[in-house]
């Protein structure tokens, strides 16, 4: 078993996979290759022993002193070994269609796609569907995100590996979250559309299958995860699905109905933010955690406050209700309401975040320029936490109204 997981975790599955899609290094860092990290068939060689490989084997022994993320130098790595400094391997694309397809398959398990795709579920199909995905990614993103900071496994180094993507560089590997949330909310979609639309639900599932696949081998293509984290991440995500799924007719009723439904919303992501796992280094995890919790807590307290006023904007029974048929009409009203909730939440976002920064760093006395002073936690939680959970109420009760002003809801078709 231990044999098995090794060889899933081992950076020569990911090269392997990169050099059959056609990724490999480019010739100016030839002498990478012939040092002996990866041999011109793609394969890979003993190489010395480099810091990022030292890191890993601290890991695995359970003897480091502090933070090993395989990506992330500390002070006292960067003289350890000059062959860390060297720069990462620049890549030839032999197969366009596999890098664009992977490339922006990447972009579906991002969370700027979440933040927009989500909404979109809200504004053209069922309110109710994006309270249920929104419920289901913030759990499994933060479980997956905590999870990273406590176990610090490092990422594939590079080299051997290629690697596309460098945001997320100093954070760790183990579980992938893109994974994580693909599966998610790919599934979640399903499970939940069952009960409110009719479709073909054989059609359903492999749609899932596909959009989990493609952002799960995406992750290996752009060097970002061993298989091993993407295998865990998909487990993590199915086990979740398959334990709250027979709860999540209550969970509705309890966020809708329940008098401290706003109060819980708002204050337990709050504190999930602040108690986040501290590292000795920087990392974005807790900052794109934070965004997320926000958000969930701005739609929960919105979706609260809609019932209590009476207009959910939900899809009338009885279910599963047959949808109309798409027309050109049909997708220039939703492509508007699409662009129209989009720069709402632009507006919201930038206004917020111009304000609570400016504020916060006047309380702290910092300077506003000044980068490193977004990453203090005093700082960088509650000005993240107040400009995404503005997003999520703006999203849940004020987008559709304006519809609604506009022409562009049908209240006739919504409750």
């Amino acid at each position: 078993m231990w044999r098995i997981i090794t060889y899933l975790n081992s950076p020569e599955l990911v090269v392997g996979f990169q050099r059959l899609c056609g990724l490999v290094p480019a010739e100016s860092f030839s002498h990478v290759i012939q040092n002996g990290m990866v041999n011109a068939n793609g394969s890979v060689k003993e190489a010395p022993l480099t810091t990022h490989r030292r890191k890993a084997e601290q890991v695995a022994n359970g003897s480091r002193a502090h933070d090993s993320n395989s990506n992330y130098k500390s002070a006292d790595s960067q003289n350890d070994n000059k062959v860390e400094d060297r720069p990462r391997p620049h890549y030839k694309v032999k197969n366009w269609l596999f890098y664009f397809l992977f490339v922006t398959s990447a972009t579906l398990g991002h969370e700027v796609f979440y933040i927009t795709f989500l909404p979109c579920i809200h504004w053209n199909l069922d309110p109710f569907l994006c309270r249920r995905l929104v419920n289901m990614w913030v759990v499994v993103m933060y479980i997956g995100q905590v999870m990273k900071d406590v176990l610090k496994l490092p990422r594939p180094p590079s080299p051997p590996v290629v690697k596309l993507e460098t945001r997320v560089d100093a954070e760790y590997g183990m579980p992938s979250t893109h994974a994580m949330a693909a599966t998610a909310i790919s599934f979640t979609l399903l499970l939940s559309a069952e009960e409110r639309v009719q479709f073909p639900f054989e059609l359903g599932l492999a749609v899932a299958v596909l959009m989990s696949a493609l952002v799960c081998l995406s992750r290996l293509y752009t060097g970002m995860h061993s298989a091993l984290d993407v295998i865990c991440g998909v487990a993590i995500s199915a086990v979740i699905i398959a334990v709250s799924y027979p709860y999540w007719g209550t969970i509705d009723y309890l966020q809708l109905h329940n008098p401290v439904s706003p109060v819980v919303g708002m204050v337990l992501p709050l504190f999930l933010a602040y108690k986040y796992p501290e590292l000795d280094h920087y990392s974005t995890t807790r900052g794109d955690t934070t965004i997320i919790l926000a958000c969930s807590a701005g739609c929960s307290v919105g979706y609260w406050v809609n019932e209590r006023l009476g207009l959910t904007f939900y899809l009338t029974g009885p279910f599963p209700v047959t949808l109309p048929p798409l027309t050109l009409a049909a997708l220039g009203c939703g492509f508007a309401r699409f662009v129209i909730g989009v720069l709402m939440l632009v507006l919201t976002r930038q206004t917020v975040r111009f304000v609570s920064l400016r504020v916060l760093c006047w309380i702290f006395g910092a300077s506003v320029s000044d980068p490193e002073a977004r990453k203090r936690k005093e700082i960088e939680v509650p000005y993240k936490f107040s400009t995404y959970v503005a997003i999520g109420l703006v999203n849940s009760i004020l987008v559709n109204r304006l519809f609604v002003k506009m022409g562009l809801w049908d209240l006739g078709d919504s409750v």
